[in-house]
């Protein structure tokens, strides 16, 4: 089985704190979705107008 190191996996940039996180296996379906690095950073999303 092929290992991945985990400098190679995707990231993105959290909308909320503008902190940079990894993709994570629970996330495998929906990284295209995935905007918040935490359950913090949802509940606590900018307004929108």
């Amino acid at each position: 089985m092929k290992t991945i190191k985990k400098a190679d996996l995707p990231t993105k940039i959290c909308i909320t704190c503008g902190r940079p996180f990894t993709w994570r296996k629970k996330w495998e379906k929906v990284w295209a979705e995935v905007k918040y690095c935490s359950d913090k950073c949802r509940s606590a999303k900018p307004k929108t107008k």
